[in-house]
């Protein structure tokens, strides 16, 4: 089936462009601390994803980083509105009428809309706590559209998993239902942290603790296109 190779084909890059954008981001403001001309915008040597020692909108917020993300990003959101529209080729394939494939697409293009407005007005400056309360907001719906969409179209799949078996490796289907289950516990659990407008929880200092929490959490997210890619078996006609 096309529409298959075209979703495996996608999810490949959908995975690529954000983890090579973001790292690279971070790699220069790191090593390369020449490049910004505010050096307040420099960040000293850090892993995130293990120390937590900087933020995602931190590391690809000033210039030249956004210079690299923000057209990554663009490119992102264009690649995911295509590939949530294969999906609902391929469900309708096999079943047209499934009762989730208009939330699929509903939420997966809308966690596409909301990335790009994000990235666009990411590094936009206004000292006005709307603003502030506005981005925060598009950022919480990206992640909450992005996980629903990616929940309905695994229960969507597995729920036809025996029409679908001589197109998919199985495993990869189970890996990526269990990769989903994590994120949503992982979301719910971490809403009374995340939500707070500075670093206190309980009296305790959680900066480094959520920073950490955003660089995996990012992870986790992309690593659902990797698996996509490696679901779908090679050159199906």
């Amino acid at each position: 089936m096309e529409q298959i190779n075209k979703v495996k084909s996608i999810s490949i890059w959908i995975f690529i462009v954000p983890f090579v954008a973001v790292n690279t981001c971070l790699i220069i403001i790191t090593q390369f601390q020449g490049l910004f001309p505010n050096q307040e915008d420099i960040v000293h040597n850090t892993i995130p994803y293990f120390d937590g020692g900087t933020s995602i909108s931190r590391t690809v917020r000033p210039f030249p980083s956004w210079l690299i993300f923000k057209p990554s990003m663009f490119l992102t959101s264009f690649l995911l509105i295509k590939y949530w529209l294969y999906n609902k080729d391929i469900i309708s394939s096999f079943e047209k009428n499934h009762k989730y494939i208009n939330k699929i697409v509903f939420f997966g293009i809308a966690s596409a809309v909301a990335l790009a407005v994000h990235s666009f007005f990411l590094g936009i400056k206004f000292d006005n706590d709307l603003y502030k309360l506005f981005r925060r907001i598009i950022m919480f719906l990206f992640i909450i559209f992005e996980i629903v969409a990616q929940a309905y179209l695994v229960a969507t799949l597995y729920s036809f998993k025996n029409k679908i078996s001589k197109y998919i490796n199985q495993k990869f289907l189970i890996i990526k239902i269990c990769l989903v289950s994590i994120l949503i516990i992982v979301a719910v659990l971490s809403i009374p942290i995340i939500s707070m407008p500075n670093n206190d929880f309980l009296g305790l200092n959680v900066k480094f603790f959520k920073h950490g929490l955003e660089w995996n959490y990012f992870l986790g997210v992309i690593i659902f296109y990797l698996l996509t890619f490696l679901m779908w078996k090679k050159k199906i006609k």
